[in-house]
């Protein structure tokens, strides 16, 4: 035995019988752990606080810390235009397939967007305009490798209601031009200052639900006022919903029909649907739909031609002016009665064009596994409707089928968007009148097999599994949008977000 054994340390075998007595009295008792009490903060420091976890949270100028003015500089010039950071590393390799991308892109997008301008109640060559600015302002600026910039259906749809409540497109239409100019411009505003000012979380009053309900609803509507041009009629409803719309369609079925262009359309939309059925059947032959379009418009147009079909009731698009966008910086109202309508406008287009952006933006970003900066994308999104506004162009943000084209073709940078630019501004220069000829039935159906892609049946299935109130919230948009308006089925989607807290707050 040492020195220091219990057997000679009495005080130590009494501490030992003691010690297992506590333990079999404690064995059986549940573990407590107890939290400190955090020190007190008064309200200043707690709401700097709370304010810089919601807007700072990736402290936005930690790389500013510790640099020469110069340097600085550089950083600041590289965070404004991100084109000038990744562009060091650019090589021949990326450049093809940003060249294809962009090419493939092109044609699809230069068809589109002569449907899209009808979409706004605008003139077709206001379509182009909106594929050539917007897109060069947004690969400086952007910071998305796969997103394609230009008009697309929903937000034309949109805009063209919005416009047309207060102006009539037929009798006042330099007037309606201008709201419409006047409304992108605040459409960029809104964009770059929710962008500078780090307030992207307010997009999120769209819920996710609501938004899939609204898009649906939204293609249904745009199908079905392309009714107009597939059937070639003359008189029909200014009104979006579905019941106006069949009545004026059915009513015209003995006097506003012209099977000529029924047959042109349907013939041609079969054509387009195969070919996005290919597309998705093997993914190696993705540029089928892509160039599916521009096909169609090609060979519908020299049909007309040597028919001369326009002759027999099928109408055409008749005219698209030539040459790039002439500037619109003083036909944009900054006073008068116009000044609040068109930022009234502006605000609902942006934000709705924000939204799809946004959504477009992060889910290639997930896919290619690279960081997106939400906070750089709406400013690059202002900033390109802002100089588009005064460029001629009307709201242009990301595109769903367009982007999905980019990603597939194997587009590496936004040089992709430069690159369709470049294309539609050749277009604008040299081919605009061989459109002359184009039956509006082919837009049509361009329309309609575009805007198919956005009715998200599998979406639906999952929210009504996950979440029943979810699901209320996007039926309810759905069906405004349909039955009521697109107006009203904004309102429900941006409403729906307000089920989910009461959902929170009672359940």
């Amino acid at each position: 035995m040492g020195p220091h054994s219990t057997d000679e340390v009495p005080e130590a075998k009494e501490e030992i019988r003691s010690l297992s007595s506590s333990h079999r009295h404690t064995a059986n008792l549940p573990y407590i752990h107890k939290v400190g009490v955090p020190p007190k903060q008064n309200l200043f420091k707690e709401f700097k606080t709370t304010v810089k976890e919601t807007f700072f949270a990736d402290d936005p100028l930690r790389s500013f810390k510790d640099q020469s003015k110069s340097r600085k500089f550089i950083l600041g010039i590289q965070a404004i235009f991100p084109i000038l950071e990744w562009g060091r590393g650019y090589n021949l390799t990326k450049f093809k397939g940003d060249l294809i991308a962009g090419l493939t892109i092109a044609s699809l997008c230069i068809p589109q967007d002569i449907g899209y301008a009808k979409l706004a109640n605008l003139d077709p060559q206001y379509g182009l305009y909106s594929s050539f600015v917007p897109p060069l302002i947004y690969a400086f600026m952007g910071s998305s490798r796969d997103i394609a910039i230009g008009p697309v259906a929903v937000v034309s749809l949109l805009l063209g209601r919005l416009l047309q409540a207060e102006i009539d497109p037929t009798k006042n239409p330099a007037e309606y031009l201008r709201l419409a100019f006047t409304a992108t411009f605040f459409a960029g505003i809104t964009q770059a200052t929710l962008g500078f000012f780090r307030l992207g979380f307010l997009i999120d009053f769209l819920s996710h639900a609501a938004i899939v309900g609204f898009m649906g609803g939204a293609a249904i509507t745009i199908a079905l006022q392309q009714l107009k041009g597939f059937l070639g009629i003359k008189n029909f409803t200014k009104k979006t919903d579905i019941i106006s719309v069949m009545h004026s369609v059915w009513g015209s079925v003995h006097h506003g029909w012209n099977w000529q262009t029924l047959v042109i359309g349907a013939t041609f939309l079969g054509f387009l649907l195969f070919a996005k059925y290919i597309g998705k059947k093997n993914k190696k032959f993705f540029w089928v739909p892509a160039i599916a379009p521009l096909i169609s418009v090609v060979l519908s147009t020299f049909f007309v031609y040597i028919t001369r079909a326009d002759k027999k009731g099928v109408q055409i698009v008749k005219h698209i002016d030539k040459g790039i966008n002439p500037s619109s910086a003083s036909q944009i109202y900054f006073s008068g009665v116009y000044l609040l309508k068109g930022f009234k406008i502006g605000v609902v287009a942006g934000m709705i064009a924000l939204t799809e952006a946004v959504a477009i933006g992060r889910t290639f970003a997930s896919m290619k596994d690279y960081q997106l900066d939400g906070n750089k994308e709406m400013v690059a999104l202002g900033a390109m409707n802002i100089v588009g506004s005064m460029t001629s162009c009307y709201v242009a943000t990301g595109s769903f089928s367009r982007s999905a084209v980019n990603y597939m073709a194997g587009c590496k940078t936004a040089v992709s968007n430069i690159v369709m630019s470049c294309v539609v501004f050749l277009t604008l220069e040299f081919i605009t009148p061989l459109f002359k000829y184009t039956p509006n039935a082919i837009l049509a159906s361009i329309i309609i097999s575009a805007v198919i892609g956005l009715i998200d049946y599998d979406a639906a299935i999952l929210i009504w599994k996950i979440d029943k109130f979810d699901f209320v919230a996007c039926m309810g948009a759905f069906f405004g949008v349909v039955f009521a308006s697109v107006e009203i089925g904004l309102l429900i989607a941006v409403k729906g977000q307000d089920i989910c807290y009461l959902e929170v707050l009672f359940f």
